[in-house]
């Protein structure tokens, strides 16, 4: 219960911090290009790749960090963006060696991703 509530909390926290970076961003860049949205991909990836590298020490994470895990990369930054949860995936499956692997992973991430917006909109204007 208190691993949850440490995700729960974290995530509220990193949503208003992607909340704030985008109203930051339309006022002083404007809205013509979603420059918030690509401020906190960024900032979020390497906030994970931070946070990730000060968390892993001998290739594992210790029991205590875990909580820190959690707080921080699940829930701030998962909050902030899920951007910095797929480049997390991806570099490990580089990293692995599984460079294949992470294209796919990376292609179909994005297309596919994009391809049910547009689904999810088309449904939702049928029923709107």
């Amino acid at each position: 219960m208190m691993q949850a509530l440490l995700v729960f909390l974290g995530g509220g926290l990193g949503a208003v911090g992607r909340w704030l970076v985008g109203l930051a961003a339309a006022r002083w860049l404007g809205t013509a290009w979603p420059w918030g949205t690509l401020g906190v991909n960024i900032l979020g990836s390497f906030a994970m790749g931070l946070v990730m590298a000060h968390l892993i020490r001998g290739g594992t994470i210790s029991a205590g960090a875990e909580n820190w895990r959690l707080f921080l990369a699940t829930g701030i930054l998962g909050g902030f963006t899920t951007f910095s949860a797929f480049s997390l995936e991806s570099a490990r499956m580089i990293e692995s060696g599984q460079w294949g692997q992470a294209g796919l992973y990376g292609l179909t991430s994005v297309v596919i991703s994009i391809a049910a917006l547009f689904a999810g909109m088309a449904l939702g204007r049928l029923n709107g």
